[in-house]
């Protein structure tokens, strides 16, 4: 490609990783290099086992687990900031030395708006991107700034979801 482009997946809805796994795939189908980094994630999901086995897609995400980030206390809120800033900074070395076709930032949209990533390096690093890049955000509730740099937006909107019922997330279905 010669022009890569900025998706953004967001919404209250399920679907915003799965989307964007879904590219991974069709992109690593055609000889992409992927590289998928979780932001508040490290639980064990059925996914993660996957992706690891598939040639051309690699994985970054923190190796301990925080919570909701209300369940955060500060010196938490802190070594998460310190960790994503870690990978967000590994996965923009390997983008800018062109390792990396695509790049999927999951949940650095949540990330960003609790403040548990250096905003100022993912804007600097979203408008000055190498120019093939293809880039996904995904998460929920994008600031202004996030969709003015966006190509694409998807909102995925939740009309029904079983946690409203109290059911909670199931292994093979939601991780």
């Amino acid at each position: 490609m010669e022009k890569g482009l900025i998706h953004i997946y967001c919404g209250d809805g399920k679907g915003k990783t799965t989307a964007s796994l879904g590219l991974a795939v069709r992109s690593v189908g055609r000889g992409f290099k992927v590289l998928i980094i979780q932001f508040l994630k490290s639980q064990d999901t059925g996914e993660i086992s996957t992706l690891e086995k598939i040639p051309g897609i690699k994985l970054l995400r923190t190796r301990k687990g925080f919570g909701f980030y209300f369940q955060m206390t500060d010196q938490e809120k802190e070594e998460c900031r310190i960790l994503h800033n870690e990978i967000l900074s590994e996965g923009i070395t390997m983008a800018n030395s062109s390792q990396v076709d695509l790049l999927i930032l999951d949940e650095i949209i949540s990330a960003y708006n609790y403040n548990l990533v250096d905003c100022e390096e993912l804007l600097n690093f979203l408008k000055n991107k190498p120019e093939a890049l293809e880039v996904v955000l995904t998460g929920r509730e994008p600031s202004e700034e996030l969709i003015e740099l966006a190509d694409y937006v998807s909102e995925i909107k939740k009309v029904k979801h079983p946690y409203d019922k109290g059911i909670k997330a199931r292994i093979g279905i939601e991780r």
